[in-house]
């Protein structure tokens, strides 16, 4: 990856920079095949396909297609756009841009933990939040130091983690293999726990959630050092110009292909590894925590090198290009959105599909939140300035009522 260092500001923010919308798009759209695992299925399935029921080829084929190309890439990427958006407003010429910063940081926690408590448990604005309080400290930092913090975050993460599953794959005693098979895999009792916890209703769940606020915010701290890399990349491609569009076609595509070719044949080789296994819990635990972190980052990287090549060039100014600029526009508002429908679609308080379906009808259900972010977001921005959500997080960060309509 190239480390050029051109200026401090790879370009100017006045002007909205399609490709890099679109790219945000990308993003937003990316983590919905991952998330409605959580949402539909009991949390081992979500690393686990054995865990959700599912023993047949389909479930191991959508694993493996997942596991490979979207597992943690897309959330990844949208933690890289996290950072060069946050880049982007620091630069902007305010009076206090610090002091504006870290109350968006303050407001955007306020939505995580509400979305946590009312929706989704798995919810990433918590950590994003909380990591972005550090982002103003490296904010003047190179290109290259930027990138070189992330690697080694990454690097001691994975020799930690990776250590540890090495111990347990090679001595593995029966505790931690119950342990780990009922956190990881198919566990009949716990299986059971989650389908009870999900027919209490809308009031229970919050009581419940109020209950564990502090188990909350632990879980979104235990999450900022991968947050952190991803959005010191984000920051890192910004100021290389790459995600300003500045990068020729050709190096960008070049980019791509080559993280590419470097993390998906080892990604392959441990999905092999994890069906050889069959699904051991030891092993799956081992892939999700330890081994797979590094691979995907790259390929997070390759796809953000791969979509601005194309949307600054030859798909520049496409329907698809806009629409998905579009939707990447109001990237906060249709997270909090796909929450809602999955809400409908999987509580007990909507039509109560938790622990119904299988793998494959629950990816079939990406289609609807999708096509929905697709269809309306051109349509409000036509008519409004920002999304809702975006216009709630910086009208209350700026402790007054920002215009909305265009």
């Amino acid at each position: 990856m190239s480390t050029q260092d051109t200026s401090l500001t790879a370009a100017p923010a006045k002007k909205r920079i399609e490709a890099l919308d679109a790219l945000r798009g990308v993003a937003v759209i990316g983590i919905i095949p991952m998330n409605v695992i959580a949402w539909s299925m009991v949390p081992a399935a979500y690393i686990n396909p054995r865990a959700g029921g599912g023993d047949g080829p389909l479930e191991t084929v959508l694993w493996a297609i997942t596991f490979v190309l979207v597992e943690d890439k897309f959330r990844t990427l949208f933690a890289m756009m996290f950072g060069a958006g946050v880049a982007i407003l620091l630069d902007k010429a305010t009076a206090h841009p610090r002091r504006d910063h870290y109350a968006r940081m303050a407001v955007l926690l306020l939505i995580g933990l509400l979305h946590a408590i009312l929706l989704a448990g798995n919810d990433i604005l918590r950590s994003y939040a909380l990591t972005g309080c550090l982002l103003p400290f490296v904010l003047g930092w190179p290109v290259r130091r930027l990138l070189v913090a992330a690697g080694v975050i990454v690097t001691v993460q994975t020799l930690v983690a990776g250590a540890f599953a090495i111990f347990y794959l090679v001595d593995p005693d029966t505790a931690s293999v119950a342990s780990a098979e009922q956190t990881y895999g198919f566990n009949p009792e716990t299986t059971a726990d989650f389908l009870q916890r999900s027919e209490e209703g809308f009031g229970e769940r919050i009581a419940r959630r109020l209950g564990e606020l502090e188990t909350m915010l632990f879980a979104a701290v235990v999450q900022v050092p991968t947050n952190l890399a991803a959005m010191l990349v984000g920051l890192g491609l910004w100021r290389s110009g790459m995600l300003a569009g500045q990068w020729e076609t050709s190096r960008a595509l070049g980019l791509a292909k080559r993280l590419a070719l470097v993390s998906v044949p080892p990604l392959v080789a441990l999905a092999a590894w994890a069906i050889a296994s069959g699904f051991d819990a030891i092993v799956m635990a081992s892939l999700f925590f330890a081994f797979t972190g590094p691979f995907d980052l790259l390929l997070g990287v390759a796809y953000a090198a791969a979509a601005m090549a194309l949307f600054g060039g030859r798909w520049s100014g496409a329907r698809l290009t806009t629409r998905l600029a579009a939707t990447g526009r109001m990237a906060l508002t249709n997270y909090l959105a796909t929450s809602v429908v999955f809400a409908a679609l999987f509580h007990a308080c909507g039509l109560g599909l938790y622990g119904e379906i299988g793998r494959g009808m629950a990816e079939a259900l990406v289609l609807l939140p999708v096509t929905l972010m697709l269809i309306w977001s051109p349509l409000w921005l036509a008519r409004f300035r920002q999304g809702p959500a975006e216009w709630l997080w910086r009208s209350l960060a700026g402790l007054r009522l920002l215009p909305l309509r265009r």
